[in-house]
């Protein structure tokens, strides 16, 4: 993780030095809003003071204390491990070690396994032109792109060969992100991505590979020294949002959170959701990139990370880790009836653990993140919008423009006047079924 000598400013801390930009880039990034600020941002004084001795963490005062102010840079890939689900704050320290060490041997037998079918895999390089055609054949003339190695002979198994199909995309993408950081200037960082995409689609060919997570993999790989850890953080994450990722012939799976967008516009801002309807935009396409690579392009890399752990702590549930594990529920009883438990989920999650509903996959704060967006741009969208070449213009001008905690507040607020607002409807409409 990229460190540097503190700097004070006016109203906190600069970190941009954590994650320095390219000279030649400092003007074509977004600029950065998030400062460290003492008594708001989970400074590490106050996230080693959050464990106890034999290493349970009071993930309660640490949530409380990420939704007032962020993450600071020097601890943010530990916290990340249990906003993601990693780790169980019940846990203690020689019970994470124990599990880190296994996750960590799984992690290289996965990559050993790689290794064997493609050797770029580990090598310091990675792939960025096709090595298979369609039909499995080997593609000779790809050895200069591909550090000197081809396949030899044909592919006939259809896992592999869709794995394969894959990889010079994946290479294509990494050699594009992010690389206005002087982190990706090193090829060893940039191949590091590329493992961990390449070994992640082996393991998950339902989906396979799909432009975007190469965006939502790569602080992943900065935060993280150790490849495997990344990896297990980043698969982690991806269980929120891998069925965002899923395709048909037909549909996306992004769509659904696209559905729930259009229907919060409708019920909290008809006005809008019927001028975006006369656009042809009712489907709400234009919203694609925000919630698949959750605001990566609207905000700079540091700004993004802070709305993403905003975002994580709002949404943290408890029994995350037990669930991922398939473990039998340390928390089976009704935190709605239980104050102190209730404290221990995010500000978000409690709505839906009060209201007592679990089915609620698609309704996720991005969602009314993106809600909040269209908010703020209501005005604009209502007076300059004649078509939706507009609308992505007027929504392209916010990138570097948006204040995450803010965006954060209103999107609660947007989801409170929702469900009071589908509230009323169920309640209206079995009044007059009486």
């Amino acid at each position: 993780m990229f460190c540097c000598a503190f700097m004070w400013k006016s109203g906190g801390e600069d970190l941009q030095g954590f994650y320095p930009v390219r000279p030649e880039c400092q003007s074509d990034v977004p600029r950065t809003r998030f400062k460290s600020r003492a008594g708001k941002t989970l400074s590490a004084r106050r996230w080693h003071a959050a464990f106890t001795e034999d290493g349970h963490l009071d993930m309660e005062k640490v949530l409380r204390r990420i939704q007032r102010g962020g993450i600071h840079p020097s601890i943010k890939g530990a916290v990340w491990e249990f906003l993601s689900g990693c780790y169980d704050p019940d846990s203690t320290f020689d019970e994470r070690t124990k599990l880190r060490d296994l996750r960590r041997e799984q992690y290289g037998s996965w990559k050993e396994e790689c290794k064997n079918m493609v050797p770029v895999v580990g090598s310091g390089k990675y792939i960025t032109m096709a090595v298979v055609s369609e039909n499995g054949q080997p593609i000779e003339d790809s050895s200069v792109e591909n550090q000197g190695w081809i396949v030899k002979t044909a592919v006939t198994d259809d896992r592999t060969l869709q794995w394969m199909l894959s990889l010079h995309q994946i290479g294509l993408d990494v050699a594009r992100t992010d690389r206005y950081l002087s982190f990706y200037e090193n090829d060893i960082n940039q191949s590091k991505l590329w493992d961990v995409l390449a070994i992640y689609t082996w393991l998950n060919l339902d989906i396979g590979y799909v432009q975007g997570m190469n965006d939502i993999c790569s602080p992943m790989i900065i935060l993280f020294e150790d490849e495997a850890d990344a990896f297990w953080c980043f698969e982690r994450v991806m269980r929120r949002l891998r069925e965002n990722f899923r395709a048909t012939a037909t549909s996306m799976g992004v769509q659904t959170q696209l559905g729930v967008l259009s229907q919060v516009i409708k019920t909290v801002d008809p006005r809008l959701h019927q001028h975006l309807e006369d656009l042809d935009g009712g489907e709400y396409l234009f919203a694609i990139r925000m919630l698949m690579v959750l605001f990566r392009r609207e905000f700079s890399f540091l700004d993004a990370l802070y709305l993403w752990e905003l975002m994580w702590a709002m949404e943290y549930n408890p029994n995350m880790f037990a669930t991922y594990e398939e473990l039998e529920n340390r928390n089976n009883n009704n935190a709605a009836d239980d104050p102190k438990l209730l404290k221990r989920y995010g500000k978000f999650e409690r709505k839906y653990v009060n209201s007592g509903n679990n089915e609620r996959h698609s309704n996720t704060i991005a969602v009314f993140v993106v809600a909040s967006v269209l908010q703020t741009k209501n005005k604009r969208l209502l007076k300059e919008a004649k078509g939706l070449d507009d609308v992505v213009q007027i929504l392209g001008d916010i990138a570097g423009n948006l204040d995450a905690k803010k965006a954060c507040k209103e999107a609660l607020k947007i989801h409170e006047k929702f469900l009071k607002k589908v509230s009323f409807y169920h309640f209206f409409s079995n009044f007059l079924k009486v």
